[in-house]
């Protein structure tokens, strides 16, 4: 009787946890989703632009001096900020089984967030830009994508620590500390490039140590957040090894500060402080090897929920590419590596191998698993879901595959002198075009997304009753009519 009690009361909490996130998270996913078309855009306008320099070449705001930086600012920021921001809500009130705090705060600190992106965005293509990768927004701009984050800190710790249980999950490790990094990182890095808190060649260790941790201190901990909880519970297993995920989680935040660095290879700075860089990317697969296995050990005996799970297809995608992507961004720390790769094109597709192949699927999962839940609704379409992963895989492959290559053919003839350079800008046109048509894939993938993802929003008086699973086929155009025959 206590059993069945307990058990109630849980699904409970989890019901009221829900209510309570609903618009709060809808509102930062919603978001996220906008963003990212944009930055696919942006993204698809700066490819264009290096097989076809005339394209959009009377519009001064469009130059890929400009439009570059929108594309990869709306991507980690517009993106990957609210998408990261939605996600360590429901998260951690799911985990502590507790109401998220202050939703209306929370909701104005998103509208805030989202105008700061906007007006920084502006500013780039106006020529405001500051010039410092990752950084470009002007200074004016950065204040309120800074100042709504407080809140979400707040949220977080008052959560944490209002928690109904004891225990701590390994997901909310990654959560914790995301809370508390991403602050630490934007203010220092702020201080030390646009504010002049240094100077010189200190800048750019500054820049490049923001640029690396902002993906491997913010993004990173995110999508393995996710990955740590929706495996087991969507084939409903505990992680494989509480002990491995310990080691994974220390490794990563103390080795992952010091790789920034080897992005200088080549550059005037101290050969000890690329040696730095260089040793904690190989560190790097400590954490990266850990993980892998306890996602891969976790997963045995259960891949054949891969079929018919979104959720788990989404996930398991994050988790493969994420080992895959952080291999390819270790080794290519090495100087060895380095005097081929570096300044070409393979590092571009190594980028968005963990962009589009990690962080952006976890995210996507997060959202298929949530939004049933917060929003009551069915996802309306399995051919929208089906259509969004393989956009996803197969642009992300496409993509990567076409860049890599490039980059390392393109290497090897800039080191040769016996080659003309222009030969060179002819040899990878190609590839740029393959990088476009990749491109509209993952835009494909995005549209079909946004179009289920509004239909889930809609408050419907009819409900399907039964989980969308990837086999599952949906009439949606039967639904809207049995509404409308109700409300006559």
């Amino acid at each position: 009787m206590s059993a069945t009690s307990d058990s109630r009361g849980e699904v409970v909490s989890r019901i009221e946890v829900d209510r309570s996130a609903e618009w709060v998270v809808t509102v930062y996913w919603a978001s996220a989703l906008l963003w990212l078309t944009v930055a696919t855009l942006a993204g698809l306008i700066s490819s264009i632009k290096l097989h076809s320099p005339g394209f959009l070449g009377n519009i001064e705001w469009l130059t890929f001096g400009r439009i570059r930086p929108v594309h990869w600012d709306t991507a980690v920021y517009g993106f990957g900020g609210t998408a990261a921001s939605g996600t360590l809500l429901w998260l951690q009130a799911r985990l502590c089984q507790t109401r998220i705090p202050f939703p209306t705060l929370l909701i104005a600190g998103g509208v805030v967030f989202n105008v700061g992106i906007l007006l920084g965005s502006i500013g780039v293509l106006m020529g405001k830009s500051t010039g410092v990768e990752t950084l470009e927004f002007p200074l004016w701009a950065m204040p309120l994508l800074v100042i709504p984050y407080v809140f979400i800190v707040i949220a977080n710790f008052k959560m944490y620590f209002n928690r109904r249980n004891a225990h701590t999950y390994v997901s909310q490790w990654y959560l914790m500390a995301v809370t508390i990094w991403f602050p630490v990182l934007v203010l220092s890095a702020e201080a030390c490039t646009n504010l002049g808190a240094v100077d010189g060649v200190a800048q750019a260790i500054a820049n490049w140590w923001y640029g690396h941790n902002v993906v491997g201190l913010f993004a990173t901990p995110t999508g393995i957040a996710a990955a740590y909880y929706l495996i087991p519970k969507v084939i409903g297993k505990p992680v494989h090894s509480y002990h491995l995920s310990l080691l994974g989680f220390w490794s990563n935040a103390i080795f992952y500060n010091w790789a920034g660095t080897h992005h200088l290879t080549g550059g005037p700075l101290p050969a000890w402080t690329i040696t730095i860089g260089v040793v904690g990317s190989m560190m790097m697969f400590i954490p990266v090897i850990t993980i892998g296995i306890n996602h891969h050990m976790t997963m045995v005996g259960s891949f054949h929920h891969l079929k018919t799970s979104p959720t788990l297809r989404f996930a398991v995608m994050g988790s493969m590419v994420y080992t895959l992507s952080s291999f390819q961004g270790a080794l290519e720390s090495l100087r060895s590596h380095q005097e081929i790769t570096h300044f070409t094109h393979y590092t571009i597709g190594h980028v968005h191998f963990g962009m589009y192949g990690f962080f952006a699927p976890l995210m996507f999962a997060m959202m298929y698993y949530a939004m049933p839940r917060l929003t009551g609704n069915e996802w309306i379409s399995a051919r929208l879901i089906r259509i969004h992963f393989w956009c996803t895989l197969g642009g992300m492959l496409l993509y990567t595959l076409a860049m890599c290559y490039a980059g390392i053919r393109q290497g090897l003839m800039m080191n040769d002198p016996t080659v003309p350079f222009l030969n060179i800008v002819k040899f990878t046109i190609p590839y740029l075009w393959i990088r476009t048509a990749a491109g509209l894939i993952l835009l494909a993938g995005t549209v079909a997304f946004l179009i289920n993802f509004w239909r889930i929003v809609q408050p419907h008086r009819l409900r399907f009753v039964t989980p969308t699973l990837m086999t599952t086929e949906r009439d949606y155009d039967m639904l809207l009519k049995k509404e409308k025959e109700l409300s006559q």
